[in-house]
């Protein structure tokens, strides 16, 4: 379990946390309200090369994403292996995007926001000649310290970044690839009307996701604006009950619960509701809301390695998706 203050925790079978961190970052991380140790993922290959990428903010506010690997004690990582993979200057303390994800096809993507700032101030959102506002994917494995993949969308253009996979995105908030169900989810905090989930096919490349020009499927800041060449949420919600800010979450994998396998999971930080649809054609269908009340800040999902979700809140609590006893 990450931390946002620096630490990433393990806890026993009975929920218990264990006295020594997996690692402890909290001197190097920033303590911005949207920054800090953001999340963590475990190379494909962990069981062979003990390596596990963190994305945090650092006392300077900026973005780092950097390797470590496991020492001699399975229960933690060397703090002394640190490896720098990527730093990107930050010029406003928000919208960090803040998850890693190693795709389907080995490579690891990385979901940074636009900056910062309302309404996109500095024109990252549409501007492949930034690392902001986009979704990265590189090669840790080809080289030092990563590779660019020959076949990301931008090679060779002109002006552009090749690392970029994706642009235009705002803030994306916990995204996942669901590799069953061939799909990329990504939840992308909106600005102050809707709130966004997109869904496209895992290996789709360069698509654009539409901000700053949108704000889910509505022009931001006109009547009408050129929509061409845009995907569109496949689902939105706006901020009417209170709601605020998306928090994206997991496709439900797991045994426990048959009759809601396929359904996508996410919540909002304002309301702590807990919502789910299928996608089905490319279409969210089936959309549900549970009746769980509030589940506070929710500020994260997880899942585990029988595929049981897991719903975090900004305060610390980890909570089990399970059926309703009698």
């Amino acid at each position: 379990m990450v931390e946002k203050t620096g630490r990433i925790r393990i806890a026993d079978a009975g929920g218990q946390l264990l006295g020594t961190p997996f690692l402890d970052l909290s001197g190097q991380v920033g303590t911005a309200s949207e920054g800090g140790l953001l999340t963590m993922a475990f190379h494909p290959r962990y069981a062979e090369n003990g390596r596990v990428f963190v994305y945090y903010t650092d006392t300077d506010d900026d973005t780092v994403v950097a390797r470590y690997t496991l020492s001699g004690d399975p229960g933690q990582l060397d703090a002394g292996s640190a490896k720098q993979i990527l730093t990107l200057t930050q010029r406003r303390t928000n919208h960090n995007g803040g998850m890693l994800q190693f795709g389907p096809d080995g490579m690891l993507y990385i979901f940074l926001g636009d900056e910062g700032g309302a309404g996109d101030p500095f024109g990252n959102g549409q501007n492949a000649g930034t690392l902001h506002g986009s979704i990265l994917r590189i090669d840790v494995d080809g080289g030092d310290p990563y590779a660019i993949p020959d076949d990301n969308p931008y090679v060779g253009q002109e002006g552009a970044r090749g690392e970029i996979w994706a642009i235009g995105v705002r803030n994306p908030w916990r995204s996942t690839f669901d590799p069953e169900g061939d799909a990329l989810y990504v939840a992308d905090v909106g600005q102050n009307a809707r709130e966004e989930v997109n869904a496209v096919p895992a290996g789709a490349a360069g698509v654009n996701y539409g901000w700053n020009t949108m704000e889910g499927s509505a022009c931001y800041g006109s009547s009408t604006c050129d929509m061409s060449g845009l995907t569109l949420p496949v689902h939105e919600y706006g901020h009417d009950g209170g709601a605020c800010s998306v928090t994206g979450g997991y496709v439900y994998r797991g045994s426990q619960l048959p009759e809601i396998v396929g359904h996508y999971f996410y919540s909002d930080f304002c309301t702590g509701f807990l919502r789910s649809f299928r996608l089905d054609g490319g279409q969210a269908t089936d959309e549900r809301s549970w009746d769980v009340g509030s589940l506070g800040a929710v500020s994260s999902f997880g899942v585990d390695g029988s595929g049981e979700l897991y719903v975090v809140d900004i305060v610390g609590s980890v909570a089990r998706l399970e059926r309703r006893r009698p």
